[in-house]
């Protein structure tokens, strides 16, 4: 068999990039996506940012009040998910013009198995070139991609050359590429891991593949011996030409900590509205539903309950909401985030029932006539009563 091909595909800067390739007068400039600063006050978090942005310390996922006082002139914009998802579909159109075997990994990355396609444009490196030099011109925009026998080293790979970068890893040279690397490189290794194998003398890739894998077990378990194995140039990981949904969810940070229990209420039934209508488009029911609880402090906690019975029903996803909500909270709490998850979507030990109940039909019809409204006139449309306070205007970022 032939020796894999996989490349990993990764946009650079992709939310702010298609930002400023949209109004020009923002290239050149520090660019963050994500929530409203409100002067260095404001709540949530930063999507990304520009690399003209990151240059004053700013970074995924840091506070948004923390990016505003690093760099106040920088243009800080709102999360525009439908036009990026546009952009990716149009970039995905393009991938697919070289492989069928392509894994998305998120909406501005994927991985690329080319094993069997790449001689028509001669070598990878030159299928690769190509595949950049028509995101670039039809698109607009760069992207980084590593070439690697392995998906992890091709995921390394793609990171190191960014931005707009071209690095290929082949076989031979592998693990001269992994093993002066730090270890932080690998997947799996988080901050955690890192200090335990650092307590072990282990600092680079290298240190790790010389070091007894019999030992890492005893130190790390099962994990200890997928890293012994990354470390050394093993990576049985496929392309995965299908990646099957887990899961369906939507959170919101309020403005401020709060314990007004109508805002808490209206919230849930607008995130439960919003995972169902998701379901129903995806054509999934679940029957596992998480309730994420963020209290000041950043404290979290989950709770969940698995229904006998597959669904897709806001009234039933709120309902089950509220309750774990009702049965978590204590007097004088005050919530910074909620969040509302269905997941377990096939269960081999329990079969569907054989029998359609005729109530289940009528509320899925109402359902889905609720979804065909919101497609036409927008979320805020209609809503379920009664709640006096707008949840679409509560949770709307």
């Amino acid at each position: 068999m032939a020796a894999k091909v996989i490349a990993h595909i990764d946009m650079d800067a992709f939310f702010a990039a298609v930002e400023q390739r949209d109004n020009p007068s923002l290239r050149g400039q520090p660019v963050v996506i994500g929530a409203d600063p409100k002067a260095g006050r404001g709540r949530g978090v930063v999507s990304t940012c520009s690399y003209e942005a990151r240059t004053y310390g700013i970074h995924s996922a840091m506070p948004i009040s923390a990016a505003y006082k690093l760099c106040p002139r920088a243009a800080f914009l709102p999360v525009d998910m439908r036009k990026y998802a546009q952009v990716s579909d149009q970039i995905l159109k393009i991938l697919y013009d070289f492989t069928p075997d392509i894994e998305p990994v998120s909406i501005d990355e994927a991985f690329l198995d080319i094993t069997g396609s790449f001689h028509f444009y001669k070598t990878p490196f030159d299928t690769c070139l190509k595949i950049k030099q028509r995101i670039h011109s039809e698109i607009g925009l760069t992207a980084s991609v590593g070439i690697a026998p392995i998906k992890m080293a091709a995921k390394i790979a793609s990171d190191l050359c960014k931005p707009d970068g071209l690095l290929e890893i082949k076989r031979d040279d592998l693990l001269t590429f992994l093993w002066p690397l730090s270890i932080e490189k690998l997947w799996g290794v988080g901050d955690k891991t890192r200090k335990a194998l650092n307590g072990l003398g282990v600092y680079t890739i290298g240190d790790l593949a010389h070091v007894s894998e019999d030992g890492l077990r005893q130190h790390l378990g099962e994990n200890g011996r997928h890293l012994f194995a990354l470390a050394n140039g093993i990576d049985e990981r496929d392309v995965h030409i299908e990646e099957e949904v887990k899961s369906v969810s939507n959170e919101h940070t309020f403005e401020r900590d709060t314990n007004d229990k109508e805002e808490i209420y209206a919230t849930l039934l607008f995130l439960s509205e919003k995972v169902s209508r998701r379901l129903r488009k995806e054509q999934l029911k679940g029957k596992t539903i998480t309730l994420k609880i963020r209290l000041e402090g950043f404290h979290t906690f989950t709770r969940a309950f698995t229904f006998l019975e597959k669904t897709n029903f806001s009234d039933v996803i709120y309902k089950k909401a509220r309750e774990l909500f009702d049965e978590f909270y204590a007097p004088k709490m005050k919530i910074r985030l909620l969040g509302v998850r269905v997941s377990h979507f096939d269960d081999p030990y329990v079969q569907e029932s054989l029998f359609e109940n005729k109530g289940a039909q009528r509320l899925e019809k109402i359902h889905r006539a609720v979804d065909t409204i919101k497609d036409k006139f927008g979320e805020g449309a209609i809503h379920k009563g009664p709640v006096h306070k707008d949840p679409a205007r509560l949770v709307k970022s």
